[in-house]
């Protein structure tokens, strides 16, 4: 039993990155249609540059932390400026954004190989990462508890956005129908702008919040969790923000459970044939339905 507390902890703090990054991702499917497959390229520009901040600029953690989620989500803006606007202008399909985001992503992992180098790179180290404390036989360590607790908060902020808030409101409603969005008014072109600083900035966060959880940071980092985004992005139900998140937790417990009862190898293996297993039940998603947008 304790072996199982200890690793629902663990899972719950993989899990709630995951989530984190699942539901930016989600985000730009759901209201644009939009697959970024430089969103885990941008997950990882927020990673190093929060690690910048620290070490070049001295910046404590919450400050750089606030730096790389910002610059992350500016960089997602210009890969619309740069790419799917031009692209959506010009009458291109969505395979083409689909390449040209995926270039995009090769671009920006060159880039950060030729500025940073391909070695692993680490976080300093502060005191209250490495504080712990017991609770019978579970060890919670006080990294795991920030990094739960900034995703929990980072998700009720964005609910909050969502639900509240007359922009929120405005994506919403182009999440529904775009063109109903514009026969009643809404800024289309600038929820758009919002919607993908939104999503930049929530893949940088996570971006950190890993960088720091397993302390390693390199140039390659976004190539696979881009793969656990789009296996997150299904099984939460396409375009389901809420179940993106949930889906984020659940493959972050799979996985951890899969390394403590059966073998670390199969880690990966375990955590995408759940998914093809569930897909097999609900070909929609756990939480999806038959609509096609939802946000």
């Amino acid at each position: 039993m304790a072996v199982f507390l200890q690793q629902t902890f663990n899972g719950l703090s993989v899990g709630s990155a995951y989530a984190v990054f699942a539901v930016g991702f989600t985000l730009l499917f759901g209201v644009l249609n939009v697959l970024n497959l430089a969103h885990g390229a941008i997950f990882m520009v927020g990673a190093f540059t929060g690690l910048e901040f620290i070490k070049l600029v001295k910046l404590p953690l919450p400050l750089a932390f606030l730096a790389g989620v910002l610059i992350a989500g500016i960089v997602s803006v210009l890969t619309h400026a740069a790419v799917f606007g031009p692209l959506e202008r010009r009458g291109g399909t969505r395979w083409m954004g689909f390449i040209a985001s995926l270039a995009v992503a090769k671009l920006l992992v060159g880039i950060a190989q030729e500025l940073f180098g391909t070695e692993v790179l680490r976080y300093p180290s502060e005191p209250w990462m490495d504080a712990s404390w017991s609770i019978g036989e579970v060890r919670i360590q006080g990294l795991q508890l920030v990094v739960i607790a900034t995703a929990l908060l980072l998700m009720l902020a964005l609910a909050f956005f969502l639900r509240a808030t007359q922009s929120g409101r405005a994506i919403r409603t182009m999440a529904f129908n775009p063109n109903v969005a514009r026969l009643v008014g809404v800024p289309v072109d600038r929820m758009t702008w919002i919607t993908y600083f939104i999503a930049g900035c929530l893949a940088g966060a996570a971006g950190i919040q890993l960088g720091i959880l397993y302390n390693a940071v390199s140039p390659f980092m976004g190539e696979t969790i881009l793969l656990k985004g789009m296996t997150v992005l299904i099984l939460g139900g396409l375009g389901h923000v809420p179940g993106a998140a949930l889906a984020g937790v659940l493959l972050g417990l799979t996985e951890v459970y899969s390394v403590a009862y059966l073998s670390s190898s199969l880690r990966d293996a375990v955590g995408f044939g759940l998914v093809f297993l569930i897909l097999l039940v609900r070909p929609h998603g756990l939480f999806g339905t038959n609509t096609k947008q939802r946000a």
